[in-house]
């Protein structure tokens, strides 16, 4: 089972573990490598949710509903580890630096850094939610929110909430392509459709950077 496991993870090749993927499909693999797409180790979800729920429509053995929820599940336990992570180890970091002649130099101090702690926990919720959507922020958001220290229940909860959304359009797309894509094409028809939720999720970025700098000169 382990040797299974690590398989694909020895040299990361998206279509060779496209191929291994759906040979070996199960609930647990889903879990498994969502956790590590959702953690500190990139890995692209696209290879895993829409060829998982493919299987769910074609073979069965597989429940696309219950895919969702393992794969929300895992992306769940894969952000804790990054705000775990980010909470014990870059804290106290980010608080060395401000306490620092660094930082101090560079205008920061503990007064500031406990401010935009405090900001985080009552705003953080929205950029949470958002950046489970957007490729490249789905990891890294976590990580603020742990330095932040942001209150772990709602960071679950909006994580959890914003991974549904992803994953539901990841298996809603495998089991729209179960309709219309043979397995042999399966690959080719994920990157193709993964291209465009790349292109949608940049624009969300751009909207949501747009609006933050509306919003800040708005104020001055």
């Amino acid at each position: 089972m382990i040797d299974a496991l690590l398989q694909p993870l020895v040299i990361f090749d998206a279509a060779a573990f496209f191929d291994w993927f759906v040979n070996n499909a199960s609930y647990l693999f889903v879990f498994v490598f969502m956790v590590i797409e959702s953690s500190f180790i990139p890995f692209p979800s696209e290879v895993v949710v829409p060829p998982a729920a493919y299987l769910a429509v074609q073979r069965g053995d597989m429940n696309v509903f219950i895919v969702v929820l393992v794969a929300t599940a895992g992306a769940i336990v894969g952000a804790l580890i990054n705000y775990v992570l980010a909470l014990l180890i870059g804290r106290p970091v980010v608080y060395a630096f401000a306490n620092s002649r660094i930082g101090h130099a560079c205008l920061i101090d503990e007064a500031k850094v406990r401010k935009a702690e405090d900001y985080f926990d009552r705003h953080g919720a929205v950029s949470t939610f958002i950046g489970r959507l957007i490729p490249a922020v789905r990891q890294l958001i976590s990580i603020p929110a742990g330095i932040a220290r942001m209150n772990i229940w709602k960071f679950s909860f909006y994580t959890g909430l914003g991974a549904l959304v992803w994953n539901a359009i990841l298996a809603g797309l495998g089991w729209w392509l179960a309709q219309h894509v043979s397995l042999g094409s399966l690959y080719d028809a994920v990157e193709k459709y993964n291209s465009y939720l790349t292109i949608a999720g940049f624009a969300l970025l751009g909207v949501c950077i747009i609006y933050i700098v509306w919003h800040a000169f708005k104020k001055k």
